[in-house]
């Protein structure tokens, strides 16, 4: 693999040297859950450990076993019970929580919108979107911006143009302060839910939400009334997401109540992934100065002779593999959580019905035996030539199997033209008080933001 560019080793935490108390580790679990991992999570290819709080634990980190439990017998691991606890309170049925005949409803409904003619028809509002952000920017030459924020901002904005045709009810503004507050509060680990405690007992990170929550919900409501309304109307209404989710309500499609979960699904969560990843591509760049103006380079001469953005993530390879390489060190969505339907077995490892199993992108992404300098940005990893080293199990950005992210091309097509739109205009530069600390609430979030210098290039 090609290693001779430069690299830098951007903030994580230390690989822990000995285990936490379990006080501690409550603490940790709710503070930072990225904190928490120690030594052997970076260098065995599985944990297994047989007691401690929340019952029998496997951490996968073998690409082998991390087939057979996303793949190869995906059938007898279902969601685990600490992560839909976390998650089911905000998406309920939604896509990311729902099991079984629901979530095969919702997939299925879901996936013409997802099928690659589609998504290369979003390109060009995908581009009118990054482009009418990008003007913004002319007020602040010179100036400082959260870039992580902004980030939130713009996959927001071509979310809701792409998916719902812009016409998700409330302000902007508003909805990017009330993400932070709901991942802030319910995005967290309760430590009633790792020590079993009953449903009935009320979650301080759940009360903290209840407002956000009802605001999203008041949202989505609000949105499928203006468009059931033209609909009845007999308006041209979009044929988009939106549409399609409401025209697949009956009693062999989706029920109103999982219509609702899967619009708040993709309205609270659906870019925010993207979003992470693009904040931290940038943040990443800043310190590689001579990486970015590669990448400048290469979409200066790409911009110079195609003007159709369908094509753009085939052409610049140094973009897309920097953004690639951006969601390595911190993956948008850092743990997968499975509990084992019956007991199973791989090689010599037992695994016991009922066992908890964590396949955590954090540890896998950044494992010693599967990465050469693993700590390191550097992007030449994914450079065309370099990327079929990279295992299938190895890079798991979107998850895999059955359940992988149904937006991973629609995510990869909206980073590489957000790119290509920022950087042929500006450079995002560090300043001193830009020091990220990566948090999991969710997502893998820079703690502070992402404050950066912006100049016309």
């Amino acid at each position: 693999m090609d290693t001779a560019t430069a690299s830098f080793r951007p903030p994580a935490p230390s690989p822990r040297q000995k285990p936490p108390s379990t006080l501690q580790m409550m603490r940790i679990v709710y503070r930072n859950p990225l904190e928490l991992w120690g030594e052997p999570s970076y260098n065995e290819p599985w944990i297994s450990i047989s007691g401690g709080i929340g019952g029998p634990l496997l951490i996968a980190n073998d690409p082998g076993l991390i087939r057979h439990i996303l793949v190869d017998n995906a059938k007898n691991y279902k969601m685990a019970r600490v992560r839909q606890k976390i998650l089911r309170p905000i998406l309920r049925d939604g896509l990311l929580t729902a099991e079984g005949e629901v979530w095969r409803r919702s997939r299925k409904a879901m996936a013409p919108v997802f099928t690659p003619r589609h998504i290369a028809g979003f390109a060009r509002p995908m581009l009118k979107e990054a482009e009418a952000f990008a003007a913004r920017y002319e007020e602040r030459i010179g100036g400082t911006t959260d870039v992580s924020r902004d980030m939130t901002m713009l996959t927001f904005d071509i979310l809701a143009e792409t998916l719902f045709s812009g016409e998700i009810a409330g302000e902007p503004d508003s909805f990017a302060h009330q993400v932070d507050r709901l991942f802030e509060t319910m995005g967290r680990v309760d430590p009633l839910d790792l020590l079993g405690a009953p449903d009935w007992l009320p979650r301080v990170t759940r009360i903290l939400g209840r407002n956000s929550l009802a605001f999203f919900r008041d949202i989505v409501a609000r949105t499928m009334e203006m468009r059931k309304e033209k609909l009845a109307r007999k308006d041209e209404a979009p044929e988009d997401f939106l549409t399609l989710l409401l025209r697949a309500e009956g009693p062999d499609g989706l029920a109103r109540q999982e219509i609702e979960d899967n619009i708040i699904t993709f309205i609270g969560a659906g870019h925010e992934t993207t979003a992470r990843a693009l904040g931290w591509t940038l943040y990443c760049l800043a310190n590689l100065p001579e990486e970015r103006a590669r990448i400048e380079a290469e979409i200066d001469a790409v911009l110079a002779s195609e003007p159709d953005p369908v094509k753009w993530l085939d052409l610049m390879p140094l973009a897309r593999a920097a953004f690639e390489e951006a969601m390595r060190l911190y993956p948008p969505a850092p743990s997968i959580n499975r509990e084992a339907i019956h007991g199973d077995t791989y090689a010599d490892l037992e695994i016991p019905k009922g066992m908890q199993v964590l396949v955590m992108p954090w540890t896998v992404h950044r494992h010693r035996k599967l990465w050469d300098d693993p700590e390191a940005y550097r992007p030449s990893r994914f450079h065309p030539e370099n990327r079929e080293q990279i295992g299938r199990f190895q890079y798991l950005p979107f998850g895999a199997g059955p359940r992988v992210c149904i937006g991973a091309t629609f995510a990869m097509q909206e980073a590489v033209i957000a790119m290509a739109v920022l950087m042929s205009r500006y450079r995002f530069d560090l300043l001193p008080e830009t020091k990220p600390w990566p948090v999991q609430k969710l997502t893998t979030q820079p703690q502070g933001g992402l404050p950066m210098k912006v100049s016309r290039r």
